[in-house]
């Protein structure tokens, strides 16, 4: 059984990563499955520290990007919307180059809050970074 709201497409959820950091960034959500969302992210020039591996910044960019639209996709859009309130990462391996994939679960879907964990994996499906997601739920107006 489902956990989204509705029935949301891939096509649609990357619609709405054009023209902000994501997009400039070339994330693309890649699966949404029954209870978690997936999305792969370049390692790059864009995405790069200056010693040549994938920035901890944008390993966390993916993960709040993942987890924020998973939990948005939660909520009946037209009364809620979710925004963050913490996030956390570590940084476990490095990664210099390839596309990282990461997958996003609900933790805890609760009534006014929501935790996501976020596990971020190099090429080579080795794990580089996991992240947690706290989400508030506020309703409109």
């Amino acid at each position: 059984m489902s956990i989204w709201h509705g029935q949301p497409t891939l096509e649609q959820l990357n619609e709405i990563l054009q023209g902000c950091m994501p997009g400039h960034l070339d994330m693309r959500f890649t699966e949404l499955g029954d209870d978690y969302l997936v999305g792969t992210m370049p390692v790059d020039a864009r995405t790069r520290q200056p010693f040549g591996v994938l920035h901890g910044g944008a390993s966390v960019v993916l993960a709040e990007t993942l987890g924020s639209m998973a939990a948005n996709l939660v909520v009946d859009r037209s009364s809620y919307y979710c925004v963050g309130q913490e996030v956390n990462a570590n940084h476990l391996r490095p990664v210099a180059d390839g596309e990282v994939t990461g997958v996003a679960r609900a933790v805890h879907l609760g009534r006014t809050s929501q935790v996501w964990e976020m596990r971020i994996t190099a090429p080579d499906g080795k794990l580089s970074c996991i992240s947690r997601l706290t989400m508030a739920i506020v309703a409109h107006g």
